[in-house]
């Protein structure tokens, strides 16, 4: 394939709920090669589909995501925040569909990609600083271990690379399962990179576009590293085309439409 992969930031969430099996599922249709999701563990040990630390943004619950089980969650509704939850469904007074509302587990969301009908890549942040600790990163890796996802080859229905902002998550990964790709998410330079090396074994970083345009002979040193590039958050056509311009191997962006668009795709 000619060009960046691109991936859909928690799902085609410029149109539709963000983490919402709706949103994801707009992705695979829009073309997107692959789609990125943020998990958190529920205080019963179960990886959900959510970003924030807290349920007030995304949901009509409040407090931690870790402070409430997985069937506490469930009762939520993490879409009628976002006007194409229920928009439709009050034209219609029809109720309101539960892929735009329902709360998301990564298994659910692992079984909806396996069942895409051709391969799709995730990409897994795990979120820190969490008061689990390195239990997210252990309940990801067996979780994949179970379903056959720790080594993703080339033709798999499922590729999942994990990412994190935490160095010390990706040296989890690279511990617990040293066959899967990490990405080193990046908002700020922290001093070793100043020659574009990234730690832990990661080979892939994850430059965020705001210090792409700050520093723009980072992705040449980090090229010349021998490191790939997966920037977000590209949403801005002006923006594109600057990562485009620099040939980054992935942009992440909550219009995957427009992007495959600009793409050719």
């Amino acid at each position: 394939m000619n060009g960046p992969l691109v991936f859909a930031h928690r799902g085609s969430s410029a149109v539709l709920p963000e983490h919402t099996l709706a949103a994801y599922l707009r992705a695979i249709e829009e073309g997107a090669d692959g789609v990125e999701c943020d998990v958190r563990l529920t205080r019963d040990g179960h990886l959900v589909c959510v970003h924030d630390r807290r349920l007030d943004r995304t949901s009509n619950g409040t407090g931690r995501v870790s402070a409430r089980t997985l069937a506490e969650l469930d009762e939520l509704d993490f879409g009628s925040w976002h006007t194409a939850a229920t928009s439709d469904d009050e034209v219609t007074d029809i109720p309101a569909d539960p892929s735009r509302t329902r709360l998301l587990t990564l298994d659910r969301l692992l079984d909806a990609l396996r069942d895409a009908g051709r391969p799709v890549r995730l990409l897994v942040e795990t979120k820190h600083p969490s008061r689990r600790g390195a239990t997210v990163e252990r309940t990801l890796v067996a979780m994949l271990r179970e379903r056959g996802l720790l080594a993703p080859g080339p033709d798999d229905p499922v590729q999942v690379t994990v990412m994190s902002f935490s160095p010390l998550a990706v040296r989890r990964i690279r511990e617990l399962a040293p066959g899967l790709p990490t990405v080193l998410l990046l908002e700020m330079l922290p001093p070793g990179l100043r020659v574009g090396r990234l730690p832990f074994g990661a080979r892939i970083a994850g430059p965020g576009i705001g210090l792409i345009r700050a520093r723009p002979h980072l992705v040449p040193k980090l090229r010349a590293a021998g490191n790939r590039i997966f920037v977000w958050t590209v949403n801005e056509p002006d923006d594109l085309d600057l990562v485009i311009g620099h040939g980054v191997d992935g942009i992440i962006t909550d219009r995957p439409a427009l992007v495959l668009q600009r793409l050719g795709r």
